[in-house]
């Protein structure tokens, strides 16, 4: 039995990093587009970063990603449209990943 019980605890494990790193990756990827729009409204340094800290706050308002959508095609209007903010909210997802997978290693 303490084998079963040492791949229980070790898929646990597994799970619970898996579940932080998927968390980690969409807070970046929320951080890099909110940066990404940022600049795109003009905004610079501080105001930026308070931006992108906005956006990441704003994924906490309910399930899924499109509450982040909603805010930026708002924020943005006629400057991009909501297919372009999906796309970028991809790219920026991988680039969000690889930075984390680079600092785990």
């Amino acid at each position: 039995m303490p084998q079963f019980d040492d791949r229980e605890r070790a898929f646990e494990n597994k799970f619970a990093h898996d579940e932080e790193m998927k968390f980690r990756s969409i807070a970046r990827r929320n951080k890099l587009v909110g940066l990404w729009a940022a600049k795109l409204l003009g905004k610079e340094d501080d105001e930026a970063d308070a931006y992108a800290m906005e956006v990441v706050r704003i994924d906490f308002s309910g399930p899924g990603h499109e509450d982040v959508i909603r805010k930026l095609a708002d924020d943005l209007g006629p400057r991009t449209d909501e297919a372009e903010i999906r796309a970028k909210m991809e790219e920026c997802l991988a680039v969000a990943k690889d930075q984390l997978m680079r600092e785990v290693d």
